[in-house]
């Protein structure tokens, strides 16, 4: 039985490097996959991958949707121009380099011979086509954010594109490797164009035409129940290597660790922290554990009293016991959270002016706030154990200060829509932070360009505003890194969240099951997993 380790290794250019170690089975040096006591297996090629997870997708329009359940479908049917290794490093992907041509162009040279899922061809128009639509208002895509610096598309030739950008823009690369920017084939993109001028949603079409050029094909998908994905025997690269994956939704924990037992999956996720420990010890199965580039909240909405008010936010802020939540429910996986992000993104630091926990503070404050004798209100969570036990320990804490708090559990799909409503008083909700840079999920959660979308806690500042303006343009990494340190200061003084910890990933693996990863932002990587026999 082995457990799936990681550490930390040095820093790269816009990212802690990550690694992991300890595989259950590892390639001899002529390629001969061994189990751990160095016998042989044989590597079968086919078969039908079942993964159980929590959630289900709720889009498979990459630039419309906003959720990993939906990012770890969509990056299996679609492909990005870059990509991150296991060590959060970029590699090509759809394109060969890229190079800062002048200060404020960059140039991607993108492969060629590249078709895509309905046959028609990927290049520069194609990739044109698709960041416009990000970039298109009228799309209204959540992920705007990664493209708006972007002054000027321009197509050199079939497989030569420029990008200028209002002013020097260093991340350009890294946003190209978020599934987020997933490129669409440009039939579809004119197909949805079509649907949206005959008055459908945008995104309508391509959720019923998911095409892209990756290694596996959209299937069929019944919603709440499963999701089928067939290998694509014509993809560009070396092919998947099982014949199809299926996502198979199992909302409660104890059934998806039986199905992992039993064999019915191959993979479960998530495993909850407090069931680690089982699946480590159950016969032929592996828990895969890994620092996460993610942050899990507790949000507040400004928009509503008393949420209006920062003197209340701070009190609730400086309330929530952050070592209980990793101890009593994570079982000592995870880290306390200081700001948004952690070590995995550039513009970290811990030189930061965190809050520490002061329950006598928190009540001082809610007096001078006029709420003395506290209030009554809400707490919504999806229907994660582990957020729903978060959310157990936080109305007990804040009990402690008078306020009484309601929990109420809602379904993944109606939580994000609700969320982005604003319906919600406090919510639990997560973000991975997958770009490797401060200045993507700082953009998505607090900008007054996201309100609505990433920006649920409906934070509409300028002054802020201006402040990551001048982060994301500054050339000198220094100055820039110190720039995010006080960002995330303003940030721990207007409080409009508690930034709780960054979550581990756990995950199980079944017996037989070789060659899976996980990315820092959780999303799988299936092109190279094989269910095997001895």
């Amino acid at each position: 039985m082995i457990k799936s380790k990681f550490f930390r290794a040095g820093v790269c250019s816009i990212a802690m490097a990550l690694a992991l170690v300890g595989c259950a089975s590892e390639p001899t040096s002529n390629g001969e996959a061994t189990d751990e006591t160095g016998q042989g297996v044989e590597a079968e090629g086919g078969g039908d991958l079942v993964v159980a997870v929590l959630s289900d997708a709720t889009s498979l329009d990459p630039h419309t949707s906003s959720d990993v359940p939906s990012g770890n479908v969509q990056s299996n049917i679609y492909q990005t121009l870059v990509k991150y290794n296991t060590d959060m490093e970029l590699e090509p992907l759809l394109a060969e380099e890229w190079t800062p041509v002048e200060e404020d162009v960059w140039e991607f040279k993108l492969r060629e011979d590249v078709y895509f899922h309905d046959g028609s061809e990927f290049n520069a128009e194609v990739v044109k086509a698709n960041v416009e639509r990000i970039l298109d208002e009228t799309t209204a895509s959540p992920r705007a954010i990664l493209f708006e610096i972007v002054e000027e598309i321009n197509v050199v030739d079939d497989h030569t594109i420029q990008f200028k950008t209002e002013q020097p823009f260093a991340p350009l690369p890294a946003h190209m490797a978020h599934y987020a920017s997933s490129m669409i084939s440009k039939e579809v993109i004119d197909g949805d164009n079509e649907a949206v001028e005959n008055g459908e949603q945008p995104g309508t079409y391509v959720n019923e035409n998911p095409i892209g050029t990756g290694f596996f094909k959209f299937d069929n998908w019944q919603p709440g129940d499963h999701l089928v994905l067939d290998n694509f025997e014509d993809y560009w690269g070396e092919n998947a290597k099982v014949d199809k994956v299926t996502f198979r939704v199992v909302p409660e924990d104890l059934t998806r660790i039986a199905e992992l037992e039993t064999g019915s999956a191959h993979i479960i996720d998530p495993v909850q922290p407090s069931d680690l420990s089982r699946v480590e010890n159950m016969a032929g199965t592996e828990a895969y554990v890994r620092n996460a580039a993610s942050i899990t909240y507790l949000g507040f909405n400004m928009e509503k009293e008393p949420f209006d008010n920062k003197l209340v936010r701070q009190a609730i802020a400086m309330t929530l016991d952050k070592e209980a939540m990793l101890n009593g429910i994570l079982d000592g996986t995870g880290e306390a959270a200081i700001g948004p992000i952690n070590d995995t993104n550039f513009g970290f630091s811990e030189e930061v002016d965190a809050i520490e926990r002061d329950v006598e503070g928190a009540k001082e404050l809610l007096a001078e706030a006029g709420y003395e004798n506290g209030f009554n209100t809400t707490i919504w969570t999806n229907d994660n154990r582990e957020r729903i036990d978060i959310a157990e320990l936080t109305q007990a804490s804040l009990a402690e200060i008078g306020i009484d708090v309601d929990i109420q559990v809602v379904e993944w799909g109606a939580y994000l829509d609700a969320t982005t409503a604003g319906e919600h008083d406090m919510f639990i909700l997560g973000l991975s932070l997958g770009t490797g840079d401060a200045d993507y999920p700082m953009h998505m959660l607090f900008h007054s360009d996201s309100v609505g979308s990433g920006n649920r806690v409906f934070m509409q500042d300028e002054a802020f505003d201006q402040m990551l303006y001048e982060a994301r343009i500054e050339q000198d990494e220094d100055t820039r890194l110190q720039m995010y340190v006080e960002a995330t200061n303003y940030l721990n003084e207007e409080s409009p969240m508690a930034f709780l910890y960054h979550p581990s990933h756990i995950m199980g693996v079944g017996e037989g099951v070789e060659g899976f990863w996980s990315d820092a932002s959780g999303v799988y990587q299936l092109q190279d997993v094989t269910i095997q026999k001895k």
